[in-house]
Order: C-alpha cells, then sequence, then structure tokens
C-alpha cells in the first residue's frame, strides 16, 4: 500500500489548498481536471508546492488539520523551509 501524504498545492488564483491522499500523482489530476476538490474546480491549474509524508491516513488527516489551522504566513513559512531543504 502507498504511503499516505499531506500535500499543499497553489492555485491559479494563488490561494494554497491542503489535501491527504495515498496517491499524489493521480489526486493532481484529478484537481486539475476539475473533478477533485470543490474548492480547486475554479482554481485550475493547481501546482504541488509542499507535501509530507505520513505513516497511515490517521496521521496524515491529523497533519492536515494542523496544517489547515496554519495560518497563510505560517504555510507560505512551510513551503519555504521545504524548498530551501531542496536547494
Amino acid at each position: 500500500m502507498s504511503p499516505w501524504l499531506v500535500y499543499i498545492v497553489r492555485c491559479n488564483d494563488g490561494s494554497l489548498y491542503t489535501g491527504i491522499t495515498n496517491d499524489l500523482a493521480a489526486r493532481l489530476k484529478k484537481h486539475n481536471a476539475g473533478t477533485g476538490a470543490k474548492y480547486t474546480r475554479s482554481r485550475r491549474p493547481v501546482k504541488l508546492v509542499w507535501s509530507e509524508q505520513k505513516s497511515s491516513a490517521r496521521a496524515a488527516r491529523r497533519r492536515e488539520a494542523a496544517v489547515k489551522a496554519l495560518s497563510r504566513r505560517a504555510k507560505l513559512a512551510l513551503i519555504a523551509k521545504r524548498a530551501a531543504k531542496r536547494a
């Protein structure tokens, strides 16, 4: 079974959407096809800007709730921190 991921996408309007999945590629395709979340349907295309692997769906849901509770500024800092690690 695939690992669970918490992810953030940046929508075309600059807003951020947070979700969970165990198939990130398929989920991104759904978002960009307009069949993913209702929020992203009118804000396509979306681009993956952050993801974090979790060991279970339960852990991913908990982390998703924590990330969703963050302010926009804190989410952007999380994204920037991940980008700095990759550079």
